[in-house]
């Protein structure tokens, strides 16, 4: 009996020492606790989750490594916070999905893709041609090329397209003027990753951003306030910003990685040195893919920016242009509801906003191991010479 008794105390010494480990990792800005064993990993997260504008975290699934029976493999594992947050997802996308069915007919299929994709349950896009790098977050069957014509050959796409190109001396006059008062003030970099991205000779004005308009920006420029919500542009989720480039600066080669969002650049201010017949300059260019444009003053460029693009200014002056971020005109209303959805949801739980809840399927696997035999307390009165089985079996 002893004998026994010494047995499985050392049992569940080595149990203790052996199986269990608690570790501490920086995760996308925050802290994060992982509980291990031998059979699963269990990932636990604070409630607020940091997320990198380049790649959130909440969207994409990280890769875990964990053993079962005693093998390796890699799997896509999503965090606790991850798995609250596509929770949340799926039920608000069941709900827009039922509206718009009813609605217009429309169904959120390529949306339902895009999640898969960013919780890595299917492979990553190929691009599309040479330049052309999206990221986990993309929506299958959108055309893509580095430059759109929005006020010619595109422009039934576009229909505000050509009317904000025949009111842009709106926008420039009122640029140029609050320019001249508040020259040294008006410009800051936005933070340390868009310096590292862009550059140190890059800077911006926010006037939106993340779908939210910045009411003290917006009353410096209140006449291009009021004529973009007036044009009905199908404003996306990134921003609205009037950018500078600095005299001998320029923008790295980089992706944006989401298709489904095109960029327009309006010329506020580009050189004259050099300047063309058209009014644009070769020392002012920006390159996406393998195309290389140039600005001028009221005219419209507008990029697919999940093409590998850069820019430069090789000229003495700063150059200026307005930039509007909008949704791909091949969206379907119900998408564009849909995708709104998710990247608001994503804000809010990236400010914390949505408190940390312990997601339905933890509690189901929970729930499940509490039915099959209680997990630890089972284990426990077997090694402690309980058994597994219910004494009340036993009565006959």
């Amino acid at each position: 009996m002893l004998v026994v008794l010494l047995f499985r105390s050392w049992c569940l010494l080595l149990f203790l020492l052996t199986t269990t480990t608690i570790t501490r990792q920086d995760f996308g800005g925050c802290c994060c606790h992982a509980f291990s064993t031998t059979t699963t990993t269990i990932i636990d997260t604070t409630s607020r989750i940091s997320v990198l504008p380049s790649s959130s975290s909440l969207l994409l699934a990280k890769k875990q490594r964990f053993t079962s029976n005693g093998s390796g493999s890699l799997l896509h594992a999503l965090t606790e916070r991850q798995m609250q947050f596509w929770e949340d997802v799926e039920e608000g996308l069941d709900d827009i999905e039922s509206f718009y069915r009813k609605k217009k007919g429309q169904d959120i299929d390529r949306i339902r893709q895009f999640g898969k994709r960013a919780r890595g349950e299917i492979p990553l896009p190929l691009g599309s041609s040479d330049g052309h790098e999206p990221s986990e977050e993309h929506v299958d069957g959108l055309t893509a090329k580095p430059f759109w014509d929005t006020t010619k050959e595109d422009a039934e796409l576009f229909p505000w397209a050509a009317k904000l190109e025949e009111q842009a001396s709106v926008i420039v006059e009122e640029f140029e003027a609050k320019l001249q008062r508040d020259q040294e003030k008006l410009f800051s970099a936005d933070s340390v990753w868009q310096n590292q991205v862009m550059g140190n000779g890059w800077s911006a004005i926010r006037l939106q951003r993340l779908g939210t308009w910045n009411s003290e920006t917006c009353q410096e420029f209140p006449r291009t306030y009021q004529l973009l919500k007036d044009l009905n542009i199908p404003l996306a989720v990134r921003g609205v910003c009037f950018a500078k480039q600095a005299p001998g600066s320029g923008v790295q080669p980089h992706s944006d990685g989401r298709n489904f969002i095109l960029t327009s650049h309006l010329g506020i201010q580009v050189t004259k040195e050099n300047q063309e017949e058209d009014g644009s300059s070769p020392l002012c260019w920006i390159q996406v893919g393998n195309e290389r444009r140039t600005w001028r003053v009221g005219k419209l460029l507008t990029l697919d920016t999940s093409f590998v693009h850069s820019t430069s200014n090789d000229s003495t002056e700063d150059r200026h242009v307005l930039i509007l971020d909008f949704w791909h005109p091949e969206l379907t209303e119900a998408e564009r509801a849909a995708l709104t959805f998710i990247y608001d949801l994503r804000n809010k739980f990236e400010s914390g906003q949505v408190p940390f809840r312990k997601p339905k399927q933890i509690l189901e696997e929970e729930q499940q191991k509490q039915n099959a035999g209680g997990g630890f307390g089972g284990f426990w009165k077997t090694l402690l010479g309980g058994g597994g089985s219910n004494d009340d079996d036993d009565d006959e």
